[in-house]
């Protein structure tokens, strides 16, 4: 055992130093910078920090690095060391409406108040190879700048009572998630929380699902904006509230249609997604999933994957789908080899007897 223990050992390290090489790549060109990182690899940086539940880009960027790009590992890493850090309090509420924003775009109402701001979006490029990205685009300079503050697009249709409306207040104050297990049923404030965290790809497929029929859905993008969002925090010594910095998010907010029951007239219902830094794909598959797993409370069918919260919010962590995935990668020798005999003993025991029927595998009638 001793043996086989240090020749193990000697592999991990040997690995490890393996590892480090190829991380590094080859040492004749320079090695990423971070602030190259953060700058011109952002969407990705926002991506881990939102995964991994922390919001550094100079963190968020350091791991991409060791993780010599693989998405998973980066969001592992930033989430392992944020369990390291001490907790000092809790911010206010955010508040989204106050956004300084650098894009903004409705689906639903072509003029909206403030204007349609398309800012940096791939949208409207061809999808096609750039050899030359560090040629310069020709840029035209903004007539006027843009408002410090921008109404929200569904506030028109809450201005007619045809869109559901949730006062401020309405919510209790939610458990932190990090810090409690998930149980089910899940309120809706727990379930916002594991989808912010949750797999983007896994959330794109689930939206992508309720879209196709597989859920009582048919959405409209009645907001996606994305810009800087001032964080408040009110400590005990001072009795009032102070700004900390700020941060970039994209909200949206999605709209569904609702044929009404139990006293509630038909209107339009609310699906919500926000996501740190630039992250619109995540933002968007975030409310449509969020609206699919409200159907219980608005009384609707529930019989597709992306409506049952016990499937999507159980599947949707990269980090715990990822180690539970690769465990099979460690030594299961022990289990393997008492299935094995457990084989090779039925077989023996049906080529003793030929002309019996094979015993029934688990599961069959």
């Amino acid at each position: 055992m001793y043996v086989a223990v240090k020749g193990g050992e000697q592999a991990i390290a040997r690995s490890l130093e393996l590892l480090a090489e190829a991380r590094r790549g080859d040492p004749a060109l320079p090695e990423l910078e971070l602030a190259q990182i953060r700058e011109q690899l952002r969407l990705g940086v926002a991506r881990v920090m939102q995964e991994g539940s922390l919001y550094d880009e100079e963190l968020a960027a350091l791991a991409m690095r060791q993780a010599a790009g693989d998405m998973l590992e980066a969001i592992f890493l930033l989430r392992a060391y944020r369990t390291t850090l001490p907790r000092f309090g809790y911010s206010l509420p955010l508040d989204t409406s106050s956004m300084r924003v650098r894009r903004r775009v409705s689906g639903t109402f072509k003029d909206i108040p403030g204007g349609q701001v398309l800012g940096p979006t791939y949208d409207y490029t061809q999808r096609l190879l750039d050899f030359d990205p560090t040629a310069p685009a020709a840029v035209t300079p903004a007539t006027a700048p843009l408002p410090s503050q921008m109404p929200r697009v569904l506030d028109l249709l809450d201005a007619e009572a045809l869109i559901e409306r949730f006062a401020p207040g309405d919510d209790a104050e939610p458990f932190d998630l990090t810090r409690e297990p998930l149980s089910f049923p899940a309120d809706r404030a727990t379930r916002l929380q594991n989808l912010a965290r949750g797999d983007e790809g896994f959330l794109l497929g689930m939206a992508y699902s309720t879209q196709r029929g597989y859920a009582e859905s048919h959405p409209f993008a009645g907001e996606i904006r994305m810009g800087e969002v001032d964080v408040l925090v009110c400590p005990e010594e001072l009795g009032f509230a102070i700004e900390i910095g700020s941060i970039t998010l994209t909200e949206c907010q999605m709209i569904n249609q609702f044929q009404g029951g139990n006293g509630v007239p038909p209107q339009f219902t609310r699906g919500y997604g926000l996501s740190m830094g630039e992250g619109e794909r995540k933002a968007m598959s975030m409310a449509l999933v969020d609206r699919a797993l409200r159907c219980d409370e608005l009384g609707e069918a529930s019989y597709a994957p992306a409506q049952n919260q016990e499937f999507v919010l159980s599947h949707s962590d990269s980090v715990e789908a990822s180690g539970f995935v690769q465990h099979l990668k460690l030594p299961h020798y022990v289990d393997f080899q008492a299935e094995l005999s457990l084989l090779r003993t039925l077989a023996a025991q049906q080529s003793a007897t030929p002309n019996e029927q094979p015993l029934s595998t688990a599961g069959e009638q």
